[in-house]
């Protein structure tokens, strides 16, 4: 413990004797004025009164942010994205790094980094700034999405030169084309195990290609990882809709929100990222629960954008240590209590910051944490729309944080032991950096020392991992028997796969035995998997499934949105198998104790064995319900998911059946159908129906089983918009996205527009003329207020961001009586209140309880459902034409 005082003293005098922020010649600037109108927001959006949070740029500098990076010692990195979600026009983005060199919460100096288009997430990292952008060719199309590295060695915030391109068209550039960068890939962060992590949106890639030449496809979303450098990029956990970021702990836990698919059953949902995890969308989410893992919650509509998990000692602890996820569809940032459960958690939701339409958030080593907002930016973006804030608790105090790049070995190993991941992070990447024999040995040290928190002993690990390569697994090996660090020496020795051949498999099955430590078990499993040695196929086929593992009935969803951590270590053990081809083993378990991993594995050994084995073990058994198991794991095997070639995408609203989205036959399937032919024919009537039951929930297409279930493969780049036009309804069955992609193309007729004002009922809230009584929000200024993008949307999310004068306003009076409307006249001792059927009431102001602006619309979603597109472009052409 000597040790450990000493260099927490040398961290101090480091402190003392550092500069305050990278950037010279500090000239501080006056506040902008215009950023008064943001620090308001926090009476109406009721922001913690524990913090203090101030607006730091507007749309003069930062409009339509879409991501944002903090570098450890503060600078603010910001993607302008003026094409937005569905723009298609590149030109129209950059990164702004705004510097506050004197720390009082105001920009003194800002510079255009680089410029990029649809910038999408953002990690900084000393001189190095990575980036996940849209690329554009020389014709002004999109050719896919890229993760790149820039470097700014002479710190004067503008990027050195071109950007290094570390992956590349790792999204789909047919439907970035055609639609946008909606569904593509999103945010990155990086892990304190040198990773960088990537959400990758539901347009899933084809041929994504690593500075190594690797090349990565992936149907649908999920999330991938590389290294730094671009190499050795691979799958992390698959089978999410279209997340934004992830939330990564001091210990490795990912954690994601995800975005609803529009009444398609899946709708936001926070979830444990578990490594080689299957989670489902869309084909295995109803029908197949019992082979993903559940999401923690299902929390309903909304998008999921930015996340964080905050890791800093200066926040209070109600809010420190929690997964910070934000959510644009309802313009809130939320925390996540967690309480560990097996090998993983179970969470309640709260309520953080409210943000109109929050993109994203990070946080520097000094505390400060940074949040931008779309603020009705729209779809497309916005020049005029747009802010980021600054977010600190009330009694914070600068700390600044020392150039890593000029400190010590000595100094960095203290800045390693740091209470804030930022700082733990920046001293680990540095000593990386440093390539020296010293700089292992100090990590090391921090290992080994049991008296230093579990945390301080992780980072360091994954610092000695990285620096030391294959040298360290001598002493990887050793820190395994340690149980305090069992778990994380195992995840660190089957991390990197250029690796492995090194690594003995022994200690990772003499885990497996640990079922009173779950998370070591699932770490000692998945890393079986990475190993890819087939003798540890027996000892993972011993891990027991647990009761929860039951077949939805027909026609039923199963439970694909409530934790269920007992699953977990069955379901990385069979995706164990399955990456290790076990089929031989799995084949010798049938009609063993441990039949039901194997057959679960076998579902996805598309392997001509695997087929001859089944039928063999099928032909040998007497035991009915075995055989039955048996028939059903052949009859999965009939088909398998067509190769993706990336050129077709399953559209927001996909088929949801499963088990597969494409599914077509393969080398063994002619013999699968022979055989369970013969088998149908030998059946009698009550037998015929569980064959008639296979074809119908597997999709086999065999007819003569009965059965059948019609597939539905939706065609996003074949769907003809003239066609369905004036289809009444059209607006109720499409997604938003859709909706506005059409009214893109569709002008409609104002006329028309202003006939369905009235059909429609909008007339009972809203008037158009001044002459008019003002019923509730006016609407004869909206063009005005409002582009048409932005009116379409708060038709169809009234939620979502609910503009000045248009708020529902709840009033409880003295005698206990409650009255909710919109306020359409005001004097000093008198309210008027519309409600929603038209009725005005008149409040005297004495006998008000309490006034709250509520955070929903009085509006209800739906209005406009059953409307065609036509006649839905013709509303709000027409009220876009009302401009006062």
């Amino acid at each position: 413990m000597k040790r450990t005082a000493i260099s927490l003293v040398c961290t101090l005098l480091f402190f003392i004797g550092c500069n305050t922020n990278k950037s010279q010649n500090c000239e501080p600037q006056q506040r902008d004025k215009a950023l008064a109108s943001i620090d308001s927001l926090g009476t109406g959006l009721n922001w913690p009164n524990d913090l203090q949070i101030t607006g730091f740029a507007g749309p003069g500098l930062t409009p339509s942010p879409a991501c944002l990076a903090v570098a450890p010692s503060g600078e603010v990195y910001v993607g302008v994205d003026m094409i937005g979600s569905l723009g298609k026009d590149p030109g129209k983005g950059r990164i702004v790094k705004l510097v506050d060199c004197n720390n009082d919460g105001i920009v003194d100096s800002h510079t255009e980094y680089a410029a990029v288009d649809n910038p999408r997430g953002i990690i900084s990292v000393g001189d190095q700034l990575f980036v996940l952008h849209t690329m554009f060719a020389a014709d002004g199309l999109a050719t896919g999405m890229d993760l790149v590295v820039f470097e700014d060695k002479d710190n004067n915030g503008v990027a050195d030169g071109p950007a290094k391109p570390l992956i590349e068209h790792i999204s789909n550039p047919t439907f970035i084309k055609s639609r946008g960068t909606d569904h593509a890939t999103n945010g990155i962060r990086m892990g304190i195990d040198g990773w960088i992590y990537i959400a990758v949106g539901d347009f899933g890639f084809h041929d994504a290609t690593g500075r190594d030449g690797k090349k990565l496809t992936m149907l649908g979303g999920g999330i991938v990882r590389v290294r730094p450098d671009g190499t050795e990029m691979e799958v992390y956990t698959h089978g999410l809709r279209n997340i934004y970021d992830v939330a990564i702990d001091p210990y490795m836990n990912i954690f994601t929100r995800d975005n609803t698919n529009d009444g398609g059953g899946w709708n936001i949902r926070f979830s444990h990222q578990v490594q080689s995890g299957e989670y489902g969308y869309p084909v295995l989410f109803k029908h197949f629960t019992e082979e993903i893992i559940p999401a923690m919650v299902d929390l309903g509509g909304g998008s999921g954008t930015g996340s964080l998990f905050m890791d800093d000692a200066t926040w209070p602890d109600k809010y420190n240590h929690t997964p910070m996820m934000a959510d644009w569809g309802r313009s809130q940032v939320y925390i996540h209590r967690l309480t560990p459960s097996g090998g993983s958690f179970t969470q309640e939701q709260e309520d953080f910051i409210k943000l109109p339409q929050v993109t994203d958030l990070d946080i520097d080593a000094s505390g400060r944490l940074y949040l931008s907002a779309w603020d009705g930016a729209g779809y497309s973006g916005d020049s005029g729309k747009g802010f980021v804030v600054r977010a600190v608790p009330k009694n914070w105090e600068y700390k600044s944080f020392p150039d890593v790049k000029s400190a010590s070995i000595k100094e960095l190993q203290s800045l390693l032991q740091s209470a804030g991941a930022a700082a733990r992070l920046s001293a680990q990447q540095e000593l990386i950096a440093r390539k020296s024999g010293e700089a292992t040995k100090a990590a090391w040290e921090l290992v080994t020392d049991k008296g230093l928190p579990l945390y301080v002993r992780v980072a360091a690990m994954y610092t000695y991992a990285q620096a030391a390569g294959k040298d360290g697994i001598k002493n990887l090996l050793q820190l395994s028997s340690e149980q305090a660090m069992r778990e994380f020496a195992l995840r660190a020795l089957a991390d990197r796969k250029p690796f492995l051949k090194e690594v003995p498999v022994e200690p990772f099955i003499s885990a497996l035995k640990e079922e009173a430590s779950p998370r070591v078990q699932i770490a000692a499993i998945v890393g079986l998997g990475r190993l890819g040695r087939t003798e540890a196929a027996e000892a993972l086929l011993q891990i027991p499934v647990p009761a929860s593992f039951v077949s939805p009935a027909k026609g039923e969803e199963g439970p694909h949105a409530a934790p269920n951590t007992a699953i977990i270590p069955a379901h990385v053990a069979a995706k164990a198998l399955v990456a290790l081809n076990a089929v031989d083993a799995c084949v010798a378990a049938i009609g063993s104790p441990n039949s039901t991993l194997a057959l679960w594995a076998l579902r996805y050994m598309h392997d001509p064995k695997a087929v001859d084995g089944l039928i063999a073990a099928y032909e040998k058994s007497q035991d009915k319900d075995l055989r039955s198991k048996i028939l059903a794991t052949v009859a999965r095997l009939y088909k398998t998911e067509a190769p993706y070639d990336g050129s077709w995408w399953w559209s927001t609203r996909p088929d949801t059946h499963g088990p597969y989205y494409k599914p077509v036959t393969w080398a063994a399937s002619d013999k699968i159908n022979a055989f369970l032919t013969e088998e149908w024919n030998k059946s009698d009537a009550a037998e015929k129906a569980f064959f008639a039951d296979l074809n119908g929930k597997l999709r086999m297409g065999i007819s003569r089983f009965g059965g059948d279930e019609e597939l539905i493969v939706a065609k996003e780049d074949k769907v003809d918009l003239n066609k369905i036009r004036n289809t009444k309804g059209q607006i109720g069955k499409s997604s938003i996205e859709d909706i506005m992609l059409a009214m893109d193309k569709i002008k409609g007729n104002p006329a028309a527009g202003k006939t369905l004002f009235i059909q429609q009922g909008c007339i009972a809230c809203h008037s158009i003329n001044k002459g008019e009584v003002m019923k509730g929000p006016f609407m004869g200024q909206i063009g005005s207020i409002m582009s048409r993008k932005q009116i379409a949307e708060s038709i169809l999310k009234p939620n979502a961001s609910i503009s000045q004068g248009f708020a529902t306003v709840l009033i409880t009076t003295k005698d206990g009586k409650s009255l909710m409307g919109f306020v359409t006249g005001e004097s000093a001792d008198k309210i008027v209140l519309r409600d929603i059927t038209g009725a005005a009431h008149t409040i005297n102001t004495k006998d008000i309880k309490e006034r709250k602006e509520q955070e929903t619309s009085m509006m209800p979603p739906g209005l406009a459902n059953a409307l065609s597109y036509e006649e839905f472009a013709s509303l709000i052409t027409y009220l876009s034409q009302q401009k006062g």
